[in-house]
């Protein structure tokens, strides 16, 4: 059994080490890198390699925050009665038998690679955002985590991210789990380190990747502080280290504050956040949006050693992302072409350079959409069948999983829930499913509560 310790106690007067610890937040990243470096130190060894366990070595996840309509994407039912079916007509892919939305063309060319699940229900859900996120990004249930509006607790469990950072943190010098843009709520429960701590909340870039001016502003000095006068702080700081005790107690800086200098100086890590580096057919390649360019840095950092990088829906030009409840087709002709041109060149971009096999895609959101189409051209929400899409390592590629009924609503043939699609994920990644966590009482908890998707395992 491999367990994760869980947050560090607050000191008497209510004050976090983190709190005590931060010298002032490195730009919008959600972390101080001094921070994030110490949690790195400090994390678990990895657990002894078990059979069957999947040796990918990073993760990307694609996450369509809102939740889009299944039956509009990944799972048509073109015999569908009118008000159910819409105006999407299915395409053929590669894979022979296998139909996704004429609103996906480019990626009808690389379904090859994908394993796609269309049968993931959770049936006791009426599709409430914020439970649903919980649920779909720490693979369990909580009781206080009930509607659309939760924000995050230290009882939470972790984010998978969060999780994965905790077991793979070393000396590496990248952060373990980055978050890439925004959904439309900027807090909710399951975002980040819940019960391990705020150290293992993800670095996150919200900044627009798409501009022509982006850089990730918690790797730069102040602009008013040159890279010189930075590195000659650091150094003042090191001063004040060596000949501080004496005067001040505990040292004002330690290794990982200085570590966090290195990373900002380090010409490695300015490299692995430097999308200018990229040559502009890959930049175009990918789509000049803000989910296009943040899924090609995506693959930057992964190719740098990042373990997990998320890359969320931005939302691009339709208010609240896949959320449609409006105007259900007027909106899908925008959502998709960014979707199509980004997730599909990722697929073929991570093959041609032969990432495939070691890096697990996810494509999801946290729940679908109901089958029938609503008075304002909208569907609802609807946890109780919905679609998810798996590729990379570990993964049996170019295979459906599950099937649904006539009107994609409810599956009638492997259905599958969202605790088992984490499980299946943390399987990819070589975490053994006995894996537990403590909370911050000292109390063991399992860490997810599903069993991976052995139909769709390599």
């Amino acid at each position: 059994m491999f367990t994760i310790p869980g947050s560090p106690n607050r000191m008497c007067d209510n004050i976090s080490r983190r709190e005590f610890l931060q010298i002032g937040a490195l730009g919008t990243a959600g972390l101080a890198l001094p921070e994030l470096f110490q949690a790195r130190a400090h994390a678990a060894r990895p657990a002894a390699a078990a059979r069957g366990l999947g040796r990918a070595k990073s993760c990307i996840l694609l996450f369509m925050g809102g939740g889009p309509p299944q039956m509009d994407t990944f799972d048509l039912k073109p015999d569908a009665p009118a008000e159910i079916r819409g105006e999407l007509r299915p395409i053929a892919t590669r894979v022979p038998g296998i139909e996704i939305s004429e609103q996906l063309p480019l990626l009808a060319r690389q379904m090859q690679h994908c394993a796609l699940i269309r049968s993931v229900s959770d049936e006791y859900n009426g599709g409430a955002h914020g439970q649903s996120v919980y649920l779909a990004l720490t693979g369990n249930k909580n009781p206080r985590v009930q509607g659309d509006d939760v924000r995050p607790s230290l009882s939470d469990h972790p984010n998978m991210g969060s999780a994965l950072a905790r077991q793979r943190g070393g000396a590496h010098p990248l952060p373990p789990f980055v978050w890439l843009l925004d959904m439309h709520r900027r807090s909710f429960a399951g975002e980040g380190g819940g019960m391990l701590g705020p150290a293992y909340d993800p670095f996150r870039i919200l900044q627009d990747p798409s501009r022509c001016d982006f850089r990730v502003q918690a790797l730069a000095p102040p602009q008013e502080i040159s890279l010189e006068r930075f590195g000659a702080r650091r150094g003042l700081l090191e001063q004040i280290r060596r000949h501080g005790d004496t005067v001040m107690g505990p040292s004002v800086m330690d290794a990982h504050q200085e570590r966090a200098f290195n990373m900002i100086l380090s010409p490695q890590t300015q490299k692995a956040f430097n999308l200018n580096a990229e040559p502009e057919a890959v930049r175009d390649s990918y789509g000049r949006t803000r989910f296009g360019q943040g899924t090609l840095l995506a693959r930057r950092l992964i190719e740098h050693g990042v373990p997990l990088v998320t890359v969320f829906w931005n939302g691009e030009e339709v208010p609240g992302g896949w959320d449609l409840h409006y105007r259900n087709y007027q909106y899908l002709k925008v959502l998709t072409p960014p979707l199509d041109r980004a997730f599909s060149f990722l697929l073929e971009d991570l093959s041609a350079r032969g990432l495939l096999d070691e890096t697990l895609v996810v494509w999801m959101g946290e729940f679908g959409r109901a089958p029938r189409i609503e008075a304002m051209g909208g569907r609802g929400h609807w946890a109780r069948c919905y679609s998810v899409v798996l590729a990379g390592a570990g993964i049996k590629p170019g295979i459906v999983h599950g099937r649904s009924d006539r009107h994609a609503a409810y599956p009638i043939e492997g259905a599958v829930s969202p605790q088992d699609l984490v499980a299946t994920i943390y399987h990819c990644l070589g975490i053994p499913a006995d894996t537990e966590l403590t909370d911050p009482l000292g109390r063991p908890i399992k860490l997810f509560q599903g069993e991976p998707i052995q139909g769709v395992l390599a």
